[in-house]
């Protein structure tokens, strides 16, 4: 007869604690790099917003004709109508403007323009023309949850709409000017 020593298989105490430890520094080292999916969202919104501003300046000036777009803060809504040369306003039939909304869990916190201040309640008309928008408009995104903030300008003139991370107030600083022009 044959002495068989059976071998145990499988990982020692000290083999499994060595993995872990490993993992748990992997994790620590990865985890904060990461774009968390509420970031994600905020950026994506604002950068839809901006996207579609620079639509409905290039539709207006392209048409020539007059639209109005109009921001409700109470609950996040956005329209676009068409203002007739009486005065009276029409809805728009371009499913890329009538599909203008933010990402759940994001939220206009305020509206500012030269003509009507700071906006944080109530709504707020941006108008566009055969020139594009008609005022400096800065527009602040945020998370419900989060103090963090995203900035959309749009300016006159120019049909220029920036993203800047952070509330930016105003204008852009000098240096992100200089690399637009």
């Amino acid at each position: 007869m044959r002495n068989c020593v059976a071998r145990q298989s499988g990982f020692t105490l000290i083999e499994m604690t060595v993995v872990i430890v490993i993992l748990s520094m992997l994790a620590v080292l990865v985890l904060p790099r990461l774009p968390f999916a509420h970031e994600r969202d905020l950026k994506t919104s604002a950068r839809t917003l901006a996207a579609s501003l620079r639509y409905l300046g290039d539709l207006a000036i392209s048409s020539k004709q007059h639209y109005r777009l109009r921001i409700t803060l109470l609950n996040n809504e956005v329209a676009v109508t068409r203002v007739i040369p009486e005065g009276d306003e029409l809805a728009v039939r371009d499913g890329t403007l009538n599909r203008l909304s933010l990402l759940d869990g994001i939220v206009f916190s305020d509206v500012v323009t030269p003509h009507l201040g700071k906006i944080v309640e109530g709504e707020a008309v941006l108008d566009f023309g055969p020139l594009g928008v008609e005022e400096l408009a800065v527009i602040h995104l945020k998370r419900i949850d989060d103090s963090r903030f995203y900035t959309v300008a749009v300016y006159p003139g120019s049909g220029r709409v920036t993203v800047l991370e952070g509330y930016q107030e105003g204008t852009l600083p000098e240096e992100d000017e200089e690399e637009s022009r």
